[in-house]
């Protein structure tokens, strides 16, 4: 099936790894030009040598701090400029800290906000006008399986992402007049660094190892196994893709059947 974006312009935040990394080699394998962020500049230099020489796509760098507003804007500004728009957006940043509701102070809330909420927000804000003037496009927020069911243990994470939950689907009635689709994909347990760290904290915290956590969690699975990073970054291009085009405020589980409930 041809997903009709070659040529589109994505914006890819959180880009130099793990699904937001996944969901940049999906959009360059299918043709889309593809500019990628992180804050670690070696890793985005690193990620979009890689995804280019793998797909043979066009993907550009740069270097943004999703908690910075003032970076935000301007690497959108300079995607419009360089490439005449911006069709795509993957909103998306990296996990805050683990631990219990009442483990953390005022600054971690507060960080957690910046780094999860408040990002989401400004990346939208920001690329917004271009799909407007582009005459529509195509928005991904990136959540979690915790916006249906809270995981133990991650209490930043759950909180401020039902909060990203929220403003996807808010953002996707507002702009459907324009246009342009909001979608949130909610990973389960996708094959990643984080996954692999998250299963080393838990491991420490219930006294057992690693292998053993992930064995544990693996069980509760359906489909018996963790997903892999590719297997994310294919649904977020279908999502992105013509092939979804009377999909907005929608919210797609790829966890192998991890949450039960029926909504």
């Amino acid at each position: 099936m041809d997903f009709g974006l070659t040529g589109k312009v994505a914006m890819v935040a959180g880009a130099s790894k793990g699904l937001g990394y996944a969901t940049a080699k999906a959009l360059a394998g299918e043709g889309a030009i593809v500019a990628l962020a992180s804050r670690d500049t070696a890793a985005i230099e690193k990620a979009a040598a890689d995804i280019t020489r793998e797909t043979g796509g066009t993907v550009v760098p740069s270097t943004v701090d999703v908690r910075d507003a003032a970076a935000i804007t301007a690497w959108a500004s300079s995607v419009e400029q360089a490439h005449g728009g911006i069709d795509l957006l993957y909103a998306n940043a990296g996990g805050p800290p683990a631990g219990t509701a009442l483990d953390f102070d005022d600054g971690a809330w507060q960080e957690a906000f910046e780094l999860l909420l408040l990002s989401t927000i400004r990346m939208c804000r920001a690329a917004v006008p271009s799909m407007r003037r582009r005459g529509g496009g195509a928005i991904i927020v990136a959540t979690s399986s915790t916006v249906k069911e809270p995981l133990g243990n991650l209490a930043l994470s759950n909180v401020m992402r039902a909060g990203v939950s929220a403003f996807a689907k808010t953002l996707a009635s507002e702009l459907a007049p324009d246009r342009i689709r909001v979608n949130q994909l909610m990973p389960g347990r996708i094959d990643t660094d984080r996954l692999r760290h998250l299963d080393e904290v838990n491991a420490k915290r219930l006294g057992t190892t690693p292998e053993e956590q992930k064995a544990r969690t693996i069980a509760s699975i359906p489909l018996g196994r963790y997903g892999t990073p590719d297997e994310f970054g294919k649904a977020a291009a279908f999502l992105f893709s013509d092939a979804a085009s009377y999909i907005t405020g929608a919210s797609l589980q790829v966890d192998g059947g991890l949450i039960r409930g029926v909504l």
